[in-house]
């Protein structure tokens, strides 16, 4: 056999179809491709998309099952841009069969994503969000669980905290340092001066009220989860305890608060499990002691659920004077349910999976950190990112594994367990081989056994006689 040399060679200009290369594809989109056509996923998202495309005008549009695919794909893969699951996209041939495309026809590229999430409204991604949590329902993975977790975490937003202006007068940071800087007495102050006063200065806050994004209005200054500060957005999920399915997820402003925002979430999810086939009704909400305000716990009391929240720690006694009594029945209704066993246990099912969920969609998923602006765009693609969440726990519940990365990991366990029980049956082969070796008598003693035999007469009779 000759040897080969890699370098630059010929294409040939014709190529015949069987002779490209033919991937089998990877078993863990195999598996999801088969759930989402038996539950009839692509004529479905297509019916949703059909009132906003030309019947006849045109040419034919990129598959809506394919678009929603790709955003799956971002989820699975870990990938946090549209540019990253274009790239990827276009250089697995495995994604490619997931995406059903052929040999000869090329993935959708990144421009194409924006396009069609512009033109798709959020109520067709809500719909889609659904049609998951319907295909949950119908494999027996989301039941008739009425008890629900909520948190929230924060988004990191596609703007600098360098880029922001004052509200009132749209001075950028810079020249608002220079005009404290020449009210200090420095006349001309150069770049590193104003470094070392906007660090040195005691009052240094920056508030929503005062200041903004001009390239990102819908953003808010907020304190992330590693205590830096940034321009970001407020993502609550609210998740089935049960099933650790997430039944609603909401992008709120980062500067609304918990309390604020938590009957917001609730309705979301009721309506999520109704329109998704369900008729149970949410009746146990659990969450952190963020979460606590009277007004808070007396609508979702007015809404019929039942509320485990646990109250702050304030050396101010609550005053109940002048307000209403419904608040004081909520809170007094509350904080016994909190001191009971029951609220232990919620607790620690709301610690597990609803940070888990968090975890999964945020971090390994790739979605704490967004690239796109408006919380129209990023509620749609974050969206997606919890509908392909569910998906993963639905594959888990079926097939013992959530993502293409636990498929791998599952096998090299497998390997190893294999190769480890191989070791152990080894061991104890040869310790039992040990222990027969001892066992047997040695050869003098085996000659002296012979060389001298008991004589009749030294033997004992069994009589005795």
């Amino acid at each position: 056999m000759a040897l080969g040399r890699r370098g630059p060679r010929e294409q040939r200009l014709f190529i015949a179809t069987d002779e490209l290369l033919w991937s089998p594809g990877h078993p863990f989109y195999r598996k999801l491709n088969e759930l989402l056509a038996e539950a009839g996923f692509d004529r479905c998202v297509e019916e949703l998309c059909r009132p906003y495309y030309a019947e006849r005008v045109g040419r034919p549009s990129i598959a809506p099952g394919v678009y929603f695919r790709m955003l799956f794909v971002g989820y699975f893969e870990g990938i946090d841009s549209q540019r990253g699951i274009a790239w990827r996209c276009r250089d697995s041939r495995s994604l490619q069969e997931f995406l059903g495309l052929g040999l000869t026809q090329e993935p959708p590229d990144h421009s194409s994503l924006t396009d069609i999430r512009q033109r798709l409204p959020s109520t067709v991604h809500e719909e889609v969000f659904r049609l998951l949590l319907e295909i949950a329902r119908m494999k027996g993975v989301l039941g008739g669980s009425r008890t629900i977790g909520i948190d929230s975490t924060m988004l990191e937003a596609n703007a600098a905290m360098k880029s922001i202006v004052r509200r009132d007068t749209g001075a950028s940071w810079t020249k608002y340092l220079t005009r404290l800087a020449k009210q200090a007495g420095i006349k001309d102050p150069t770049a590193e001066e104003l470094r070392r006063m906007d660090r040195a200065r005691p009052d240094k806050k920056v508030s929503n009220a005062d200041w903004r994004s001009p390239t990102d209005p819908d953003s808010r200054i907020a304190r992330m989860k590693d205590g830096r500060t940034h321009l970001a957005y407020k993502a609550e999920h609210a998740v089935d305890l049960e099933s650790e399915v997430i039944v609603a997820a909401a992008i709120q402003p980062a500067d609304r608060s918990d309390p604020q925002t938590l009957p917001d979430t609730l309705v979301r999810a009721q309506a999520n499990l109704l329109l998704s086939g369900g008729d149970e009704q949410v009746q146990e909400a659990v969450a952190d002691k963020g979460y606590h305000a009277a007004e808070t716990l007396h609508q979702c009391r007015a809404m019929g659920v039942r509320t485990y929240i646990s109250e702050r720690r304030s050396k101010h006694r609550r005053r109940w004077a002048g307000k209403h009594e419904g608040l004081k029945a909520a809170v007094y209704a509350t904080r016994h349910r909190v001191a009971g066993r029951r609220n232990a246990r919620l607790q620690r099912l709301r610690s597990e999976r609803v940070e888990r969920s968090f975890a999964h969609v945020c971090e390994t998923g790739g979605a704490r950190r967004t690239w796109l602006r408006g919380t129209e765009d990023v509620s749609k693609r974050y969206l997606m990112q919890v509908a392909a969440h569910n998906l993963a726990v639905v594959m888990r519940k079926l097939f013992g594994c959530g993502t293409p990365r636990q498929l791998a990991e599952l096998g090299t366990a497998f390997v190893d367990r294999l190769l480890a029980f191989m070791h152990a049956l080894l061991h104890l082969v040869a310790d039992l081989a040990v222990r027969i070796i001892d066992a047997r008598p040695s050869a003098d003693e085996s000659r002296h056994r012979r060389e001298s035999p008991v004589s009749h007469e030294n033997r004992a009779s069994p009589t005795g006689c």
